[in-house]
């Protein structure tokens, strides 16, 4: 899980500006290093690297899997040996293995940006999973403790989860280095990925990252950097509830992509919560017809769109929606993802979940056209919160005095875009033409109004890529949302599709 952030909107989510001291004057700095230190004061500490590994089984397909895992602070250097930064992982590798440095390795991330790894760690990938309830729309007693997973992928994969800097344990050491910003994120996590790779010889083996949400951002530039480079190839990039260009999230004026993207999400949250009747299939197969033709035709005409052509407009949204022909003209068509929110279960007095629109909760604020809170966050951070802590002192034998940072503030973010919208795309496609193996997994959820799926699926249709390579993405489909493998059904289902997609 992530909590996405706009480049253009960073209000909309609960950030705090991090505050950087300014590098003192390059002579002043130079004469303070070579000033030796008075008598009786501490010297500056460099961070060192530490590891703490336990052995551990977990049952899968009835077979018992032996690992270990290794808690681990790893220290990313500059050319000079200086810490730039200290990056907190955990690893699991299986036992037993006749030739372990070929053995493919998954390197998972969360996104945010500021996200740690908790969530794909602990909610599906690990040995270890955190206990939800049968559908995952429903918050468990506190406190949780994690439980074994038997839907874990480490039978057919090692896999890594990477804090990035300043998230989970993971920390900047050194005030000079920036590590808060679209190219500088997926700079240090190459760097990360390279020294494990090197370190524990595993160079030849098959590499994959897989990325959920803003991870899809990091995904794709990881796949371009690692091998322009490093010269590391990869064999596979999973974009799990992902994005790569941010024109499909914000709607603004002058944009109306995110209206197109979202809308199939409507459809199938309407759908859950019976509002709209029919075959769920059906139903989307009708509303992308009407997405890729008579909407974005419409709303390509901005508003020169004819009074009568509006009215047939708006009432297939509410049909394809469950929401008002009245409401939809009053907002000209565009129908914004917080509002949807808000409105569609107003008269139940009940509001969406933003990761999981399966979720519906009481409001806390009638008024308004806006959701001011997402009850399927709520669902989930509490228990992931507790769960991950007590796993890391009791079942890894790691304890930190400082925070684990579930959720970093990572403002300002560096977007790199000035008046632009951050897009991975290109640099997706140049990594599949230079390395015409690397194949994409699209894992989408139906009733992610964070990253809606038609957003996605619109990235991947205007890649510029040879048309033969396309068959090298896969899509695959999942009834929940953004975190859809809480829903113990969609845990099942993918892991049927990873194991397939790595095999």
């Amino acid at each position: 899980m992530s909590r996405m952030i706009s480049p253009i909107v960073s209000c909309l989510f609960v950030l705090i500006t991090a505050s950087f001291s300014m590098a003192e004057p390059a002579a002043k700095q130079s004469k303070k290093e070579k000033t030796p230190a008075a008598k009786g004061e501490p010297r500056p500490q460099e961070v060192e690297e530490k590891s703490v590994q336990k052995q551990a089984s977990v049952t899968v397909d009835g077979k018992k899997i032996d690992y270990t895992v290794t808690t681990s602070r790893l220290v990313l250097k500059k050319d000079d040996g200086k810490a730039r930064a200290s990056v907190f992982y955990v690893a699991y590798t299986r036992n037993g293995v006749e030739h372990p440095a070929k053995r493919p390795v998954v390197f998972a991330f969360n996104g945010g940006p500021g996200s740690s790894a908790v969530w794909l760690h602990l909610g599906a990938l690990g040995p270890r999973v955190v206990p939800t309830s049968p559908d995952g729309t429903a918050a468990l007693s506190p406190p949780l403790t994690v439980k074994e997973n038997p839907q874990t992928i480490l039978d057919v994969a090692d896999l890594v989860f990477i804090d990035p800097v300043s998230s989970g344990y993971s920390r900047s050491e050194n005030k000079e280095e920036k590590f808060h910003g679209v190219d500088e994120d997926i700079s240090s996590v190459g760097d990360f990925i390279r020294r494990w790779v090197t370190d524990q010889k595993r160079w030849s083996s098959p590499k994959y990252v897989l990325g959920e949400s803003y991870g899809g951002v990091r995904a794709a530039g990881l796949a371009h950097h690692l091998q322009s480079r490093y010269g590391m190839s990869l064999n596979g990039v999973v974009l799990l509830s992902s994005l790569i260009d941010f024109r499909t999230l914000h709607p603004g004026e002058g944009n109306d992509l995110p209206y197109l993207a979202y809308l199939p999400a409507y459809t199938a949250t309407a759908h859950f919560h019976g509002k709209i009747k029919g075959d769920r299939e059906m139903l989307l197969d009708q509303c992308h017809a009407f997405v890729r033709s008579s909407y974005a035709t419409a709303l390509l005409k901005g508003y020169t769109l004819p009074e009568e052509r509006r009215a047939r407009i708006a009432s297939e949204l509410a049909i394809l929606t469950g929401l008002s022909e009245e409401l939809i003209l009053r907002y000209d068509l565009r129908i914004h993802p917080s509002r949807f929110r808000k409105e569609l279960l107003r008269d139940e007095g009940k509001v969406l979940g933003r990761f999981d629109a399966r979720v519906a909760w009481p409001v806390a604020d009638r008024a308004g056209d806006f959701a001011s809170y997402d009850p399927s966050f709520s669902v989930a951070k509490g228990a992931f919160s507790t769960a991950m802590l007590d796993y890391l002192a009791n079942g890894l034998g790691w304890v930190e005095q400082r925070p684990y940072e579930i959720i970093a503030s990572v403002g300002p973010w560096n977007w790199g875009k000035q008046n632009g919208y951050v897009n991975m795309s290109s640099r997706l496609s140049s990594a599949m033409r230079d390395n015409p193996h690397l194949r994409v997994l699209v894992q989408c959820g139906h009733t992610d109004l964070a990253t809606p799926p038609g957003g996605i699926l619109h990235s991947m249709a205007h890649m510029k890529l040879p048309q033969a390579q396309r068959s090298q993405i896969k899509v695959a489909w999942y009834d929940a949302g953004h975190m859809f493998y809480l829903n113990e059904a969609d845990l099942k289902k993918m892991r049927k599709d990873l194991v397939e997609f790595i095999k």
